[in-house]
Order: C-alpha cells, then sequence, then structure tokens
C-alpha cells in the first residue's frame, strides 16, 4: 500500500548518473547523449504503438482536431501552433529548452514516419485498448528515461515540470490534470475522443512517476 503511495507521489525529476548539469548544455557525456535517444526512442515507440491501436489519438491531438475545427487549418498546422503555444507558457514558469527539446521532436517524429507503419493493429477492439494501454506504459517508461537525462523536455513535458516545480504537486496529479484539462478543451471545440484518449489523460502521468521512481531506485545518484 505505502510503496503504490510512493510510486505516485513523486516530485521532481531525480538527477541520476547520466544527468546533465544543466539542460542548455551544448556539450554533454556521451552518457547523457545515449540515454537521451534511448529514452525518445522508446517515448516514440509508446506514442506509434497508441495511435497503431486505433481506440483514440492522444489529448493533445484531441485539441488539435479542435483547433483545426474552429480555425480551419490543417491537423499539422494545428498541431504546431499549439506546441508554440505551450512553449510560450514555458516562460513565466521559468522553462530551459535544450538539445533535448529539438530531438523530442526529430527523434519522435523519425518514429512515427518509418515505424509506425509496421505495427499492426489488433482485430478485436479490446485487444486495440489494451495495445492502447501498452503503448501508454512504454511512453511513460520513455519519458522517464529522457526527462532525467536534463537536457530540456519537449514542449507538453516542460509545461509538466514546470507546474510541478510551481505547485509542488507530485508529477502524476499534474500530468493528468494537464491531460485531462487539454482533452476537455479539445473535446469542447469538436475534437473525437475514443477509449485511448480517456486511458492516455488519466494514466500518462502515473505512468510518468512510475517510471521516474522505478529508476532512481535501480540506478544510482549523480
Amino acid at each position: 500500500m505505502f510503496r503504490k503511495i510512493a510510486l505516485l507521489s513523486v516530485k521532481g525529476v531525480p538527477s541520476l548518473f547520466w544527468s546533465s548539469h544543466k539542460p542548455l548544455n551544448f556539450r554533454p557525456r556521451l552518457v547523457t547523449m545515449l540515454f537521451l535517444v534511448a529514452g525518445l526512442t522508446v517515448f516514440g515507440l509508446g506514442e506509434a504503438v497508441l495511435i497503431a491501436a486505433h481506440a483514440g489519438v492522444s489529448p493533445w491531438t484531441v485539441l488539435a482536431q479542435g483547433v483545426s475545427n474552429v480555425t480551419g487549418w490543417s491537423l499539422g498546422q494545428s498541431t504546431f501552433w499549439v506546441s508554440i503555444a505551450v512553449l510560450v507558457l514555458w516562460i513565466p514558469l521559468k522553462r530551459i529548452p535544450g538539445i533535448g527539446t529539438i530531438l523530442n521532436a526529430v527523434i519522435i517524429a523519425l518514429i512515427l514516419e518509418y515505424v509506425l507503419p509496421y505495427i499492426p493493429t489488433p482485430g478485436h477492439y479490446a485487444l486495440q485498448v489494451l495495445q492502447a494501454l501498452a503503448g501508454i506504459m512504454i511512453t511513460g517508461i520513455g519519458g522517464g528515461i529522457y526527462l532525467i537525462s536534463n537536457l530540456g523536455p519537449g514542449p507538453r513535458d516542460g509545461l509538466m515540470t514546470g507546474l510541478q516545480e510551481l505547485t509542488n504537486l507530485p508529477i502524476a496529479w499534474v500530468r493528468s490534470g494537464i491531460e485531462i484539462t487539454v482533452v476537455l478543451a479539445g473535446w469542447w471545440l469538436g475534437g473525437i475522443v475514443g477509449p485511448g484518449t480517456l486511458l492516455y489523460a488519466f494514466m500518462i502521468g502515473p505512468a510518468v512517476a512510475i517510471s521516474l521512481y522505478t529508476l532512481s531506485k535501480l540506478f544510482p545518484k549523480k
């Protein structure tokens, strides 16, 4: 019981042996870069598994769909401007971008472009939901690995860590709160919500928190 509570009460990102000493680091150690790329690759694979499940898109895609409905922009354009808006929110939260912020977009895009087509979609609806759940857990694992690298988070993860520091609430609560807010806004604007969307909204926060907690126990601190 207490262990379960500890898993979900993680506050902040731990500093482990592969962590960079600061996010804006143009000469990171090789081990830091290796863990960053590995984490982002796993993160991208999780997103690809979720998309291939066809059980519902992520909350941020729902929001982009809603913005597209209102503005007439394409989904790609809406996604871009939503990301820009999130980056603007970094300013009052004092978030610092880094190599990881750029590689986040590049590596995940490459995974979705070249790996997603080879991930099968289950024929049975229950299996699609289970695959969506697996994708969320994989995304959480990758998120933990790359966030600990401390070379700059992606736009949405930066919003999460910034709000966590501001509120001092557990990461699981903060991330779930963000995702639920985003999916409600997207749905209100006309975005399409599926079971996988709701699973993601409620479970990505705990998945990232569990990943951070487990990694902090498995590996030595910096």
